[in-house]
Formats: structure tokens, C-alpha cells, sequence
């Protein structure tokens, strides 16, 4: 199966996008070519795909033309933006739009008349659990993924300020949004906190390991549970989220759930300090969900072969070991 994957707007190292669905596709024998913004993010494509360069937040026609290029021979082709959907080739194989933000129900219904939809629903989130995660320590705690202000880049900062008399350093690994960029290299220089930047996948999760908490401060504008959730689940670190990681937090076990509150997520963090048991247990609880529900290698086949079926491809012919 040929399959071209197409971003304007996402990091061509994106976790979602390059480490578990164009991974899943290559370790399966599909070839892929990859429509992204290679430039904008000084990214080398990797290995064993096609890369075509975009520039990031293309307009259609700019767009359109690189998608052209991607689709063209291939038998599936799959969306990252819903900007794309409208700067798709006129002759295209059957089209996927991966969903991630919340669209409207309206557009949603529309949508799926002319394409298929990766929905969470149909292929959850999930991340790489630790086979043996770190113990939780009392020094640090971490935020992984991009960093904006509905995110709560202003929120983390007051945060930073308030747990540093405590001892308790702030770690920040991902892109961030050209306008939260100054306060954060200001907070950096003072010595508030560590930012840094964006970090491969692999390399990201690992620097998770061992935190106090991981944190998910986002605004209630931003719906769904974020990944950074799970991927803190599947390191065995306790989670302080606001509301939208709510429900699953809760049911687990896993952490601690607070409003968009500095003096709230402090003193949250600062009771996971003084209690290293109860840091331990939801820690362990997490990784236990993860490993169990949420680990993407148990999912990727399922995956495949469901991209596979949109495709109306069969699967590729793979060695036997005997």
C-alpha cells in the first residue's frame, strides 16, 4: 500500500503523526510519502520515506500542489489539518482526515459523507509505556508538548515562581507558539525554569521519568483528554490536570484534578511533595493503565488494517520465521 500523509501545521516529528501512525505503516512494509513542513522546522526527513517540503500554514495552492504531488499513485491518503480538506487534489485515492480538535458536530457530519475520519473514538491515543517506569522523585516536575497560551504558558510561569522556594524545578519540553516565546526565554533566563524546545519523541518521554508530576494546565477551550497525559500515565509519574483530563484521571487513580489556578496547582503539587506513597501509587496506577489500554504498539495493527481496509489494499506479504 502506498499512503501519502499530509501537514501544514504539525511538527513533521509530531508523535501522533511520525512515531506511532507513519512508524506503524513502514514496520508494516507500506511505503509512505510525507507532505510537511521539513523547512520551517529545520527537520531532516527520516529514513525510509518520501518527503515532500511545505511551507508551514500553506495556502491552498501551495498546499494542493504538494498533496498532488504526495497522492499521486497512492491508495490512501491522509489529512492532519482540516485546512486540507479543502486544498485536496480533484483525482485522489479515498481520503482519511485524521480528527484531533473539536470541529463542530456539523462539520464532522459533512466530512464524513465525502471521506473516512480517524476519530479518537475509532483509533484512541496512546503513547509508548515504560516497560519499568522510574520512581517518582520530589525535585521536578515536567510539562512535554507544545506550549501556548490556551495551554497555559502563563499559568506555568506563576507556577515555576511559586515552587522554586520549595526546590522544585520546572521542566519544559516542546515547540511553543511564537507569541508566548519572549515569556518563556524570559522566565528561562532568570532562572525560573528550563525550556527546551522541541525534543525528539523517544528522547522527550525518557526525560519525563523520575518527575514529581507531569502537569496538563489547559484552558477550557481545548477539548479532549491531551497526550501528554497518557504519555505522563506511561512513564508511572502522577498527573495534575485541569478538567479536561478529568474523568480518566479520576477513574484511574492516577493524579490529581484542578481548575486553571496557580495557588490550586501548587498546592497540589506541593501535597505530592510531602507524601512520596501516595506519589508512588498513582504513578503506579497510571502506568498500569497505559500499559494495559494505552500502549501503541498493541495498537498498530489495528490501525494499519484499518487504513488498510479504506484503502481496499491486502496486507503485504511478510517473511515467515520458522
Amino acid at each position: 500500500m502506498r499512503v501519502c500523509v499530509g501537514t501544514t501545521v504539525h511538527h513533521p516529528e509530531d508523535a501522533r503523526i511520525m512515531h506511532r501512525q507513519i512508524r506503524a505503516l513502514l514496520d508494516a512494509g507500506h511505503e509512505v510519502t510525507y507532505v510537511a513542513p521539513f523547512t520551517h522546522f529545520n527537520v531532516t526527513p527520516a529514513m525510509g520515506l518520501t518527503a515532500i517540503d511545505v511551507p508551514y500554514r500553506a495556502g491552498y495552492g501551495r498546499a494542493g500542489a504538494a498533496l498532488r504531488r504526495g497522492a499521486a499513485g497512492a491508495d490512501l491518503l491522509m489529512v492532519h489539518d482540516h485546512a486540507l480538506l479543502r486544498a485536496l487534489p480533484h483525482r485522489r485515492p479515498p481520503v482519511v482526515w485524521d480528527v484531533r480538535e473539536d470541529v463542530g458536530a456539523r462539520r464532522l457530519d459533512r466530512a464524513r459523507r465525502r471521506h473516512h475520519l480517524c476519530t479518537p473514538e475509532l483509533v484512541p491515543d496512546a503513547t509508548f509505556a515504560a516497560t519499568a517506569p522510574q520512581v517518582p522523585g520530589d525535585t521536578r516536575v515536567v510539562h512535554l508538548g507544545r506550549l501556548s497560551a490556551e495551554r497555559g504558558v502563563a499559568e506555568l510561569i506563576a507556577l515555576a515562581g511559586r515552587l522554586a522556594p520549595h526546590g522544585i524545578r520546572m521542566d519544559l519540553i516542546g515547540t511553543a507558539d511564537p507569541a508566548v516565546r519572549p515569556l518563556l526565554r524570559d522566565a528561562q533566563r532568570v532562572g525560573l525554569l528550563d525550556w527546551f524546545g522541541y525534543v525528539p519523541n523517544r528522547h522527550a518521554l525518557r526525560m519525563t521519568g523520575g518527575a514529581l508530576a507531569g502537569l496538563s494546565l489547559a484552558a477550557p477551550e481545548i477539548e479532549g483528554v491531551p497526550a501528554k497525559v497518557l504519555d505522563y500515565m506511561g512513564r508511572g509519574i502522577p498527573v495534575v490536570t485541569t478538567p479536561q483530563a478529568g474523568p480518566l484521571v479520576e477513574r484511574v487513580g492516577c493524579g490529581v484534578v484542578v481548575p486553571l489556578d496557580v495557588a490550586a496547582v501548587t498546592g497540589a503539587v506541593l501535597d505530592l511533595k510531602e507524601d512520596p506513597a501516595r506519589r508512588s501509587a498513582l504513578g503506579a496506577r497510571g502506568h498500569a493503565e497505559a500499559r494495559l489500554r494505552h500502549h501503541w504498539p498493541d495498537q498498530a495493527a489495528a490501525f494499519v488494517a484499518r487504513l488498510e481496509g479504506w484503502a481496499g489494499v491486502t496486507a503485504p506479504a511478510r517473511p515467515v520465521t520458522v
